[in-house]
């Protein structure tokens, strides 16, 4: 978290009116529905159903938590191996290399033949986007650790699970976050790409509803809540850092 938050506050401030200003400028030179005001989409966006609208946001938001936790789930552990053991690493690091190149929204077709257009493909998909780097960044993490930090802590009475617990996971968490933060964003793209199938709910589908009715504000009013959901996902990770590794600070 930033040191300041009155200061980052105003920084987020200034930087959305300026967008918006670049926005209601480039909306007026343009002059086409394809581009509404800032004014004309807000408008569309408190015209909008609470329920249904929220029923959308909770809808992806849900499809995120459970992407994210099933990435946890298979990628915390191979990633603490690979970071603590140098035969797991040599095990694990070539089948690593050669999935994680692979364009996993290329995968998309394949997720929905072996697990449908329901659910389980949405949530799969957004887990095999995140998990590889979860394993990567985890195994990094674990590596970054000194050596001595174990030492010490051994020579201060220390066991295998006060170890872990005291410097092990501290060091994966912090390199974890750090890399969930920067795939949120390809998490919310996939999402946005699987929502557009097999489904009625959920933020893709609103916003390529409203694209398909040419109620271009709307549509623009969709991107602005998937926006908001997305960056609130941001700072929530922020504050977990905030809470847990206060150390960073």
């Amino acid at each position: 978290m930033n040191p300041d938050p009155g200061r980052f506050v105003l920084r987020l401030l200034a930087v959305f009116a300026a967008l918006h200003a670049l926005w209601a400028l480039l909306a007026a030179l343009l002059h086409r529905d394809m581009l509404p005001s800032p004014l004309a989409v807000y408008r569309a966006l408190f015209a909008l159903d609470g329920g249904e609208t929220l029923l959308h946001i909770g809808t992806s938001l849900g499809r995120v938590f459970a992407g994210i936790g099933l990435a946890l789930l298979l990628g915390l552990l191979p990633g603490l191996l690979m970071g603590r053991s140098p035969r797991w690493n040599q095990l694990l690091d070539p089948i690593v290399y050669l999935t994680y190149p692979v364009p996993k929204i290329a995968l998309l077709p394949v997720a929905m033949l072996f697990l449908g257009l329901g659910e389980a493909s949405k949530i799969g998909m957004i887990a095999l986007i995140l998990v590889f780097q979860i394993i990567i960044s985890v195994r990094d993490g674990v590596k970054a650790i000194p050596a001595n930090t174990y030492e010490v802590l051994t020579s201060l009475g220390a066991g295998r699970m006060e170890r872990f617990l005291h410097a092990t996971l501290p060091g994966a968490l912090s390199s974890m976050l750090s890399t969930l933060r920067i795939s949120l964003g390809t998490a919310f793209s996939v999402l946005f790409f699987t929502e557009i199938y097999g489904t009625e709910h959920g933020m893709g589908y609103f916003i390529m509803d409203a694209w398909l009715r040419l109620d271009y504000a709307e549509m623009y009013a969709g991107i602005l809540l998937f926006s908001a959901a997305g960056f609130a996902l941001f700072l929530l990770v922020d504050l977990i850092e905030h809470r847990f590794m206060k150390w960073r600070a």
